[in-house]
């Protein structure tokens, strides 16, 4: 049967897609090699530099892929296992700026707690590598082991503060309701490829157009597909082992992105976590994760999308309203910005319930601002925290206004943009979304996140009132910001106001990156 990425003058494998996998990928063992054959010669900001190399790199190199993309349209390599489209081109070049963001953010870190750099970024780079991998699966295998890959490097990066508790514990709750959400996901590419017979996404969604085509069992054909067997089409006629493959993929996704009521490990982890670690998780991990969401359920599943919307509807409604509700009550910043986190998960579902191009156009958008709200309120956390990285409550910024100026009014526009106030990216990106629900006649869900947004504001103005209008504790110690940290909320910052000034550039760049791909979902 005939991919729905093949093209029949196309090589089955081509090495220039797979430039940005091996150069993130190579460049984490390479640095591992260096650091254990010329470690104690090399100084401390090398291995913080060459995962900045890395990263630049792979932007570089997603550049011709972008172009292959549009030249040669939508395609598959490695045995249809690879997609190449502006979908993962997108995601790649967003995994890559969180890498380079995140190693500046970490460089101050690392050395003000004695911790070992090079691990750190080992881990880093490789765990990029497999959110990579998930972003640009076509065959659920290959995006299971992106998964893995991807899972496995955080779960150590959590735990690797070893003279503080709170990270062991984070480290070890993190990892055991992750491997329950691997067994659930792997359980679930079970069913579905007990249901269809294949694991590749392409041929999974062709079985399901034969399916929606012929419900009495003939073989009447769709427009543009090539012959399917008659034992295709068999396969799916009972599709019950299909939806519940759908279902148990579906928690798995919902855990990674951190979904109610798969939520429960997000407070502690990101509160015990080291805090560069928290804007790694908080802006890759999210963005990973509905990047495997989004090409599994549409590219995938798009036949099904009347059976899954209302699911999705349901743990939208339940997210927006637990993470802007239990962030109100909440008085460690970390947890604070963990609870938000939850909250912002339930307006890129929004967009995603909605099942239409809009409707994923803007949660690549949104992706793409929240990644940098959460990697600059994270950086200006972790200088905030102090040695121990211990000073992560709310008293700890009451007056950071008279103290460090510069940096609480680089954070008040990263929290504002996340309440949504205009002229900032965040409100373009919850605009979107909310738009794409109420073209989808979702108009209660609409309702909900608008009133979900109003509660959310109210906790940022809360850390806005303790930096600005509360006294500062006389024996605070003078904040130190390292130039990493300070170059990374600088970039942000920028960001989130340009594109909040003049949004049209990168949402014309998220219509495009799903364009590309959107035709197999319909």
């Amino acid at each position: 049967m005939l991919s729905i990425f093949a093209q029949a003058d196309i090589p089955d494998i081509q090495w220039l897609p797979l430039i940005p996998h091996l150069v993130m990928a190579g460049a984490a063992v390479v640095l591992l090699t260096i650091v254990s054959v010329a470690g104690r010669w090399l100084p401390k900001w090398f291995p913080a530099a060459w995962t900045v190399a890395a990263g630049l790199a792979v932007l570089a190199t997603a550049i011709p892929v972008w172009m292959r993309a549009w030249e040669w349209g939508p395609h598959s390599v490695v045995a249809g296992s690879i997609g190449v489209d502006g979908f993962s081109v997108f995601i790649i070049v967003l995994l890559a700026c969180t890498v380079v963001l995140t190693a500046l953010v970490a460089d101050g870190f690392l050395q003000r707690e004695s911790l070992d750099g090079p691990a750190f970024y080992v881990l880093l780079m490789l765990s990029a590598t497999g959110g990579i991998t998930m972003a640009s699966a076509n065959n659920l295998i290959v995006l299971f082991l992106g998964l893995e890959i991807l899972s496995l490097a955080v779960y150590v990066l959590v735990a690797m503060h070893l003279r503080r508790a709170e990270s062991q514990e984070a480290g070890i709750k993190y990892f055991v309701l992750g491997a329950f959400a691997s067994a659930f996901l792997l359980y679930g590419i079970a069913l579905v490829y007990g249901a269809t017979g294949s694991l590749n996404l392409a041929d999974i969604r062709l079985k399901q157009g034969w399916f929606a085509y012929a419900p009495d069992g003939s073989l009447s054909q769709d427009a543009g597909m090539q012959s399917v067997p008659e034992d295709a089409v068999v396969a799916l006629a009972d599709n019950s082992l299909l939806l519940a493959g759908m279902a148990m993929l579906l928690v798995g996704f919902g855990f990674k992105v951190a979904a109610v009521p798969f939520h429960a490990w997000t407070p502690d982890v990101y509160q015990g976590a080291p805090s560069p670690v928290v804007s790694y998780m908080a802006a890759g991990v999210k963005a990973a994760g509905f990047a495997a969401l989004l090409r599994v359920f549409f590219a995938g599943f798009g036949g099904f999308a009347d059976d899954w919307q209302p699911v999705v509807f349901g743990l939208a409604i339940a997210t927006l309203a637990v993470g802007s509700l239990m962030a109100i009550v909440q008085t460690d910043v970390k947890r604070i910005l963990a609870y938000s986190s939850i909250s912002h998960a339930g307006f890129i579902l929004v967009g995603v319930q909605a099942a239409t191009d809009a409707g994923v156009s803007s949660v690549l958008f949104y992706l793409a601002a929240y990644a940098a709200m959460a990697i600059g309120s994270f950086a200006v956390v972790t200088v905030v925290s102090g040695p121990g990285d211990e000073g992560t409550a709310l008293d700890n910024l009451r007056g950071l206004a008279s103290r460090r100026p510069l940096l609480a009014a680089a954070f008040t526009v990263l929290l504002l943009s996340q309440a949504g106030i205009p002229f900032t990216a965040g409100f373009w990106a919850k605009f979107e979304v909310i738009t794409a629900a109420v073209d989808a006649r979702s108009f209660w869900l609409a309702v909900i996140a608008m009133l979900a947004a109003v509660v959310a504001a109210f906790l940022y103005l809360r850390i806005v009132v303790a930096m600005f209008l509360d006294a500062p504790d006389p024996d605070a110690p003078r904040l130190h910001i390292p130039r990493g940290p300070a170059l990374a909320i600088t970039i942000v910052v920028l960001f989130t106001l340009a594109f909040g000034i003049y949004p049209e550039p990168l949402l014309n760049l998220a219509d495009d990156a799903w364009l590309s791909i959107s035709f197999v979902a319909h």
